[in-house]
């Protein structure tokens, strides 16, 4: 006899030799090699959005699936002179969505580990001498990187 145990988000089923000795009733259905779905574009040749396109990385059968078909919908099928324009509502349900399962959805912000500077940040510390202030050392990184090459001619004739 089968038996079915829930344990928090997960359920296990214990079967018998029996309930194996069984042959499956399952129907398989086999493959259509001119499946359309099947095909790796994200926009099929009718004009229709492949959901099962890899390109969308599983976002169409998460957890924000549904949020997710309605605001890539609109955004495909908008008239708009602003594509998506109308969108806003749809786009909006998706990232509340979202943000309701930071783990799966992390944010920018989220991706870089507390603690951490960015290699950017300790370079511009590295490049400023001893004794200079921020406000001095950002005017410096930036009239460094707006500078022009000098003039050779004139370079030549100073030495």
């Amino acid at each position: 006899m089968t038996s079915v145990r829930e344990e928090g988000k997960d359920r296990i089923i214990f079967v018998t030799k029996e309930d194996h000795a069984t042959p499956s009733n399952a129907e398989l259905v086999e493959e259509d090699p001119n499946d359309p779905y099947e095909e790796g574009g994200l926009i099929l040749p009718n004009g229709e959005i492949n959901w099962n396109c890899p390109c969308l990385g599983g976002m169409a059968s998460g957890p924000c699936g549904t949020e997710f078909k309605d605001a890539f919908s609109c955004f495909h099928y908008s008239k708009e002179e602003v594509k998506g324009s109308e969108c806003m509502e749809q786009f909006r349900a998706m990232q509340e969505c979202m943000q309701r399962y930071p783990e799966l959805y992390p944010q920018e912000d989220d991706k870089v580990p507390e603690g951490k500077s960015s290699e950017t940040e300790q370079t511009l510390q590295d490049s400023v001498p001893a004794g200079t202030s921020d406000a001095n050392s950002t005017s410096a990184a930036v009239q460094d990187s707006d500078t022009t090459q000098p003039n050779t001619e004139s370079s030549v004739e100073s030495q």
